[in-house]
């Protein structure tokens, strides 16, 4: 009773505080107020109040987000302790098919290098690119335009 007497308090004063705004022209302001201040009753009128009140002072919800909090607490202890072991290990697919284990802290092939199918060692590093006549054309084309704006 006393939650929705002070929901309905709030919204009169926000209400009150939209007319005294739509007064000095600030139309959109006063709309967006107003907006704000039916909320409250809102929550009133559809028994969200008196469920969080409800809620707020039962001691078995409290004893239920405890028991979330220590699942939650458990999880994270888990995890850390996978972390700092290296114990999960992800599986990998391989060619074939067939799954290999793989340590968390794998990283992927470097670019440009793909092991080969064959025997798994990493392939020799590829040759540097050569660049060819056609892009040292290309630049005197733009060489050209720069000099032509003086640049």
């Amino acid at each position: 009773m006393l939650a929705e007497t002070v929901c309905s308090a709030v919204s009169a004063a926000g209400l009150g505080i939209a007319v005294v705004t739509a007064y000095r022209k600030r139309f959109l302001t006063a709309l967006r107020i107003t907006a704000y201040s039916l909320i409250p009753v809102g929550l009133v009128m559809t028994g969200a109040v008196g469920w969080l009140a409800r809620t707020a002072f039962s001691p078995l919800a409290w004893a239920g987000f405890g028991v979330l909090g220590a699942s939650w607490a458990l999880f994270a202890l888990v995890r850390a302790v996978e972390r700092r072991r290296g114990t999960r290990t992800a599986r990998a697919v391989t060619g074939d098919g067939s799954a290999v284990p793989v340590s968390p802290s794998a990283s992927a092939p470097a670019l440009g290098r793909k092991p080969d199918r064959r025997t798994g060692a990493p392939a020799a590093p590829a040759a540097p690119a050569v660049p060819s006549r056609a892009s040292s054309d290309d630049f005197s084309d733009i060489e050209a335009i720069l000099k032509k704006h003086g640049i």
